[in-house]
């Protein structure tokens, strides 16, 4: 009976003395998994993160903008041909004068002058010849090409079958240099959907705001990346 009452006690000290130590272990669980982990991800460190990232792109902006500028030009450069052609759209003037000088330099022997509906019922193509002619170039190196195209797309259906009606084999496509890379894949396309395609050099001619590595310093040129952006885009999705 004594040998049974003595280990009755012991056990009961044992249970009584393993409960603190449970509830230590339980308590010790608990703050462990209350707080984050040092790996954790939280609102503090993303938005940290965040501002980092914002800073970064801020400080480097003169390497990432001219990018945005370059990638709307494509220049082939000048080359033999048998015309140029110039598309509609140059009001600062930069494209007939390139177009007059390429005849003068002996590429080409003569001009197609893209013209729609220009301001105050007189056409583009005319308005374009007339200020060649006042900066000392031929009237008669230049040909106008009335039509009723509003965008690159229709204009290109109409200059391709006009070239091809004259026999053409081989062209310079003279527009702004912003509008060169869009201008190269339309007519690219036209081409394949025409089954005709002459040989094309695609020459940039310069404008008096837009100039591809600093096209964000002023605003006429900050207007010109945006517009002929959402017109990249536009064409992209069909237009």
């Amino acid at each position: 009976m004594a040998h049974w009452f003595l280990r009755s006690e012991l056990s009961a000290q044992g249970a009584v003395g393993e409960a603190p130590r449970a509830a230590s272990r339980r308590t010790s669980a608990d703050r462990l998994n209350a707080c984050p982990t040092s790996g954790a991800i939280t609102f503090p460190r993303l938005l940290l993160l965040a501002l980092l990232l914002l800073a970064a792109i801020a400080a480097s902006y003169p390497l990432w903008l001219p990018v945005a500028g370059y990638a709307l030009v494509h220049d082939d450069g000048p080359g033999k041909a048998e015309i140029a052609v110039v598309l509609a759209g140059g009001y600062d003037g930069g494209r007939i004068l390139k177009a007059g000088d390429l005849v003068r330099a002996g590429f080409v022997p003569a001009v197609l002058v893209s013209g729609p509906p220009g301001p105050y019922g007189v056409n583009e193509a005319d308005l374009e010849i007339a200020f060649a002619v006042r900066h000392g170039f031929p009237r008669q190196w230049f040909i106008p090409l009335p039509n009723l195209a509003f965008s690159t797309r229709e204009e290109a259906r109409v200059v391709l079958p006009e070239l091809r009606r004259r026999g053409v084999h081989s062209f310079l496509l003279v527009t702004s240099s912003f509008h060169t890379a869009r201008a190269t894949r339309i007519y690219r396309a036209e081409e394949r959907a025409e089954g005709y395609a002459p040989a094309m050099r695609v020459v940039a001619a310069p404008d008096k705001y837009f100039h591809p590595a600093t096209w964000w310093h002023n605003r006429e040129s900050q207007k010109t990346a945006f517009y002929e952006w959402c017109k990249t885009v536009a064409s992209a999705l069909g237009d």
